[in-house]
């Protein structure tokens, strides 16, 4: 699939799919990482998409980008020190960047047409995007959330009825060395316990994005243009 990149609202973006594709996949990347590491599930979907993968504005101290410093180098380390549950974390970035996100998806729109819209991101990209919507700022039809954790737990609460009935995509490594897996099992239900429609996907794995989930993924997509 031919990728091309622009720029969109600011954000350096990756690209990709059917200029006429009915269906917008906005996929947000991990801290540390590039939006070409996310640019193997263009390639693989086979699903009628137009896929956005924009660059976090932030730069990580080990190379890469993303939306807000994560909290392993909020703490001066290198590596986390044990699989993590951050639900009741409250990264100082999320403010600034969930309108960054929300003025670079209405950008999007206005850029490439109006389109039904995915949202959806990896680690904290999915975080993001998740947040983004219960605080009700991206009409998105479903979510792709890949290994990821709840954040500001106590905020998020307030706002689940916003997930009733929305079709959401979780996947979780059940060796995740980061976010640990029970994390991922807290965010299934917290999500399920909103009404929301979950398509778990638990896998044998770490931190990562397996030809298992890019399969599952692209059952559910297919499932929303069905």
């Amino acid at each position: 699939m031919r990728e091309r990149v622009c720029e969109v609202a600011g954000l350096r973006t990756l690209v990709a799919g059917a200029a006429d594709a009915p269906l917008v996949l906005v996929l947000i990347h991990g801290y540390g990482m590039r939006p070409e590491d996310l640019a193997p599930f263009t390639h693989s979907m086979g699903v009628p998409l137009l896929f956005l993968l924009p660059q976090g504005p932030v730069a990580a101290a080990a190379g890469g980008f993303g939306w807000w410093v994560s909290s392993v180098e909020e703490a001066g380390l290198t590596v986390s020190p044990a699989p993590r549950d951050l639900a009741d974390h409250e990264p100082p970035g999320l403010e600034a960047a969930r309108p960054r996100l929300q003025e670079y998806l209405a950008a999007a729109a206005a850029q490439f047409g109006p389109r039904r819209l995915v949202l959806g991101g990896f680690s904290q990209g999915g975080m993001l995007a998740l947040d983004l919507v219960l605080r009700g700022g991206a009409p998105a039809e479903a979510l792709v959330l890949l290994s990821a954790s709840r954040i500001a737990s106590r905020h998020w609460e307030a706002h689940q009825a916003r997930l009733r009935g929305l079709p959401v995509f979780l996947s979780h490594g059940r060796a995740d060395p980061d976010l640990a897996f029970p994390a991922g099992e807290a965010l299934r239900n917290f999500l399920a316990g909103s009404g929301a429609r979950v398509e778990w996907l638990p896998f044998a794995g770490g931190h990562e994005t397996p030809l298992i989930v890019w399969r599952g993924l692209r059952k559910f997509l297919r499932g929303l243009l069905a």
